[in-house]
This record gives structure tokens, sequence and C-alpha cells, in this order.
């Protein structure tokens, strides 16, 4: 029961995670900027995007955005 794991074997678990945490951050960060108004600072959306990742994108597109349309 002692195996070590190759890090050949994780590559395609995490491979997709990682591609889309990253086009998920981009996408966010290019909202955010470009967004007129935001719910709470710029600078703290741009911070929790980056740095709680999975998780920061998307708590972006769910209570960040303004939706004053």
């Amino acid at each position: 029961m002692n195996e070590n794991i190759d890090v050949t074997q994780l590559l395609p678990i995490l491979a997709p995670i990682f591609l889309i945490q990253l086009v998920l951050m981009v996408f966010a960060l290019v909202l955010c900027l470009k967004a007129e108004r935001t719910r709470g600072p710029k600078w703290m959306w741009a911070l929790i995007i980056i740095f709680v990742n999975l998780a920061g994108p998307i708590a972006f597109f769910l209570f960040g955005r303004r939706n004053d349309g």
C-alpha cells in the first residue's frame, strides 16, 4: 500500500483543472477591469480572483458583477 505516485500519472488529471482555472482567471480579470462598477472595490476582486484559485473567479461571476441593465 506504500506506492509512489509518478507525476506522469497525475498529469492527465491535473492539466484540465489547471487549464480551466487559468481560463476562468483571465476571463474574470478582463471582465473585472472592463466593468464600470462592481460590488466592492475592483482591487479587492482582482486579488480574490488571482489568489483564491478556482473559487475566486467563480465568486466574482456570482457576487461581484453588477447587472445595472
